[in-house]
């Protein structure tokens, strides 16, 4: 069985070759075993182009290493090279039908690309069902877009950012965002005052039972741009305290060149093209942008001497720390940390325990925060993503600096001040 509990077909070769007595098998296995791990270290150290490299000399050996092949396509999906991860994928899934992380990935897949039909066999094969009848309902073309630039002020800064919204043309509603959640979320007194319709429900359970429903919503408008056609979620849990009427996820801002323009207390979305882009980034310093999990935004950066590595951007959402760190970390670097005052909070819906912690510095290419106030969380929060992530840099962090996401070039542009 493969490492994702689904058949792998080169274990089931190998294994034949060794009963036959085909020795001269032997060093051959032991060397594509080598290469196949110094492969997976690269990707867990962040190094994603080289262990891209790495799993295509695996497969260039064994074509039918299932696990290397669905490895090289998540570094496609990372980068949104939506050809390279198809392939890859679909190498993977040709051999193993019912993989359940291969199928997560195409399902992502094709999600970012608004492909929501051909996603929803994947999110079924996923065991992701609440999912697929969602992208099953869809009809016709989802987020069609009008308009071409918008500039929404920030109607406040904490706890949560919020801006000016409209559902279905209804009137104003205020929304917060974050970069931690995938679609559009509102609540459920919004839900309702826009009539929207449930294709799809399901029960969560964070402590207590939840009902979490889908639907799309026929207009969403944001100042000068529209969507139309959008997957929005709603449940009948009690939203928290001061989040607004709704919250715009990542899902939304990667269909726009969006720039979290905090010096400026105003959220920009422009209709991506070379040129706001080229404009977007003037000034500003470039980094690189991942994607992971359909919604969750990495680039490189570093906490005291930590070094670049991989490093989560939670961008929006609420609290007063610029980063947040597993607490073993927080040691191995010798951060100082107060246990003494631990803090009851929430991550994911789930309760944790974070200490204050004051790391000498926290670093995004050349925008930094000196010894200012994080949290270290007792338990490893960014796991499961098969790469090691040494910190996430929260909401105060950004606030002297404006922030741009392009995920069609999948760069990070961030400056001081203003955004022009």
């Amino acid at each position: 069985m493969s490492g994702q509990g689904m058949w792998d077909r080169r274990s089931a070769l190998r294994a034949a070759a060794v009963m036959a007595g085909v020795a001269a098998v032997v060093p051959l296995a032991g060397e594509a075993a080598a290469e196949e791990t110094s492969a997976d270290a690269l990707f867990k150290a962040g190094k994603f182009e080289e262990a891209g490299r790495a799993y295509e000399a695996v497969l260039r050996n064994d074509p039918t290493d299932v696990h290397a092949a669905r490895q090289r396509g998540y570094v496609g999906l990372l980068s949104n090279r939506f050809a390279d991860a198809e392939k890859y994928l679909g190498m993977a899934l040709a051999l193993a039908p019912q993989d359940v992380a291969a199928n997560r990935l195409m399902a992502d897949c094709y999600t970012r690309q608004d492909k929501l039909v051909r996603a929803a066999p994947h999110w079924r094969a996923a065991g992701k069902e609440a999912n697929a009848k969602w992208f099953e309902a869809v009809d016709g073309e989802p987020y069609q877009l009008s308009g071409e630039v918008a500039r929404l002020p920030l109607q406040q800064m904490d706890p949560i950012p919020l801006l000016a919204g409209s559902i279905n043309g209804g009137p104003p509603k205020r929304f917060s965002f974050y970069t931690r959640i995938a679609s559009l979320n509102v609540s459920a007194k919004t839900a309702a005052e826009a009539g929207l319709r449930a294709v799809g429900e399901e029960i969560e359970f964070n402590g207590r039972t939840v009902w979490s429903y889908y639907g799309f919503v026929d207009s969403f408008r944001l100042g000068d741009v529209e969507l139309r056609n959008v997957p929005v979620r709603w449940s009948d849990g009690e939203a928290m305290p001061g989040s607004g009427d709704g919250m715009i996820g990542t899902w939304i801002f990667y269909h726009f060149l969006t720039t979290f323009d905090y010096a400026g207390r105003s959220l920009i979305l422009r209709r991506r093209t070379p040129e706001t882009a080229a404009r977007a980034s003037a000034g500003a310093e470039r980094l690189p942008l991942w994607l992971a999990r359909e919604h969750l935004t990495f680039s490189r950066g570093s906490v005291a001497d930590s070094g670049e590595r991989v490093v989560a951007l939670h961008i929006g959402g609420v609290g007063s720390n610029v980063a947040g760190m597993y607490e073993g970390t927080a040691r191995q670097l010798r951060v100082r940390t107060d246990y003494e005052r631990p803090e009851e909070s929430l991550a994911g819906g789930q309760p944790v325990i974070v200490y204050p912690c004051y790391p000498k510095e926290v670093r995004l290419g050349t925008a930094n925060a000196i010894g200012s106030y994080s949290v270290a969380s007792a338990n490893n929060l960014h796991t499961g993503h098969g790469f090691d992530v040494l910190a996430d840099f929260a909401h105060s962090f950004f606030k002297p600096y404006n922030i741009t996401l392009d995920f069609v070039d999948m760069n990070v542009h961030i400056g001081r001040g203003k955004a022009a």
